[in-house]
This record gives C-alpha cells, structure tokens and sequence, in this order.
C-alpha cells in the first residue's frame, strides 16, 4: 500500500500524546501565560482546532468515515465506554478497506489510461514508440546534440495526469540520469535534441505504476525541453547543490501530496 498515508487509531493516539509532550516541554513559560490563554473561550477555540487537525488527518487515510460514528466514538472514549473494536482489529479493518479502495482506483486508472493512449495514438503529428505504451508529440524542433542512452540530458518539464492537472515541474533547468529515471520518460528522451520541446504519454507498465504517491496507475504525460543533451558528473552534482529542494539526478519532483485531489 503505497497510496494512503496511514494515520489509523494508533496515530491519533500519538497525535493526542504529542500535544502532552509539549505542553509538558513548555511548562517554564506557564507564568508567561494571560489569564485568557486559560478561560473557557481559548479552550473552546483549541478544542475546535484539535477536532480541525483530527478531521484532515483522516482525510489523508483515504476511507469514508461514518463521521457521526467518529463523534459517538470520541464521546464515549471520554466517558470510558468499551470500543466496538480493539485498537488492533481497528487498524487491520481499515487496512483492508484501503486496500479494496487502492485495488479499485488502480483498476479504474488503468482502463482510462490504456483508453487515451487507443484515442491518442491516431492523433496527427503523435509519434508512437511503443503502441499502447509510450507516444510523444513534437511541440518545438531543436537543432543542436542529441540525447543518446546512458546521457543525464539538462531538462525543462512539467508532469501532468490524465485531466491535465499538474502533478510536478522544475523550478529551473535540472540534470536527469536516463539510467535512473522510469522507462516511459527515458524513452521519449531519447533522440531529442538540445532545444527540441516534446510532449510524451506514458503508460503506468513504464511510469512509477503503484508505487510512489501518485495515483496508482496514473497515465502521465511531460511535457519536457532539453537544454543540454549531456551534462558532466561536475555539472550534475554543481546544478544539484544550487537547488534546495532538487529531487536529485535521476529523480523527477513528485510531492508527497500531489496524487490527493486524484483520488
């Protein structure tokens, strides 16, 4: 299970003792504190946020919640009623309906994924490197060396699903190791020139598939400019350092968060 972020019963409880810790840490400054920090109208406004941070916390778990359950359930944990579950057979339950939500959009994904790339191959000027799998677009011709394999090209791109919502870009031109990126994106690299701007359609089989935070079974498609076909060990590792939140050489920027809306 790649998709969910699992933030389950036990991740609530740690939620709740982490606050303790806290304000057990911020205990020296208690005689800083105003006398309003302590009235009836602050607790009110933490207890609204503390079931604010609750609330997003469960969204990210990618279930449904009965959200009337949710309340009786944290109203009788406070009056020290006996849970329907055990902390372990609640974590286990929503494990097993993640996985049956995971399988379903994975299938869902798939079948829209291999439907565009059916409608996608005919379209005019769409070149196909492998039927069903890999196609890209020339957007803009280059004139100048050519991406060949094994090169780490110096790229522009920005990455977008299916519905044209983007899911990752560079900030500025960044090196990528065709030896360490998926097999769609190496494949519509290679033979661009320096300069040439392409668009290219990849298949989940050749993208990151059901791994890593996108959607699983995501078609992607990049929209990529080559600025250099090759680039030294000495310039990858110099363009690296010059960007704080570079993915790396051979990685292309995904967000944690970026498949959320998708799901």
């Amino acid at each position: 299970m790649k998709k969910f972020l699992f933030l389950t019963c036990s991740s609530l409880i740690a939620l709740s003792v982490g606050f303790a810790d806290d304000a057990a840490n911020n205990k020296n400054n208690e005689k800083q504190t105003s006398k309003a920090a302590n009235s009836e109208v602050e607790i009110g406004k933490i207890s609204e946020a503390f079931g604010h941070l609750i609330g997003k916390n469960l969204e990210t778990i990618g279930v449904q919640f009965d959200m009337h359950q949710v309340i009786k359930g944290l109203e009788d944990a406070v009056a020290g009623k006996t849970p329907p579950m055990t902390e372990v057979e609640c974590i286990q339950a929503i494990s097993a309906v993640q996985e049956k939500i995971f399988k379903k959009h994975a299938e869902q994904n798939l079948q829209t994924a291999e439907n565009f790339l059916s409608k996608n191959a005919v379209e005019k000027g769409m070149v196909v490197l492998e039927k069903g799998k890999v196609h890209y677009k020339v957007e803009k011709e280059g004139n100048g060396a050519i991406v060949e394999d094994h090169f780490s090209p110096m790229i522009r791109y920005v990455g977008k699903f299916v519905d044209g919502s983007s899911f990752g870009a560079s900030k500025e031109e960044e090196p990528l190791s065709l030896d360490e990126t998926i097999p769609g994106l190496k494949a519509g690299l290679i033979g661009m020139k320096e300069g040439e701007k392409r668009t290219v359609y990849i298949h989940p089989d050749l993208g990151y598939g059901t791994q890593g935070f996108l959607p699983p079974n995501s078609l992607l498609s990049f929209e990529i400019e080559v600025v250099k076909a090759n680039t030294s060990q000495a310039e990858m590792l110099e363009s690296t350092s010059n960007q704080n939140s570079s993915p790396g050489k051979g990685e292309i920027a995904i967000p944690c968060d970026a498949g959320e809306k998708m799901r």
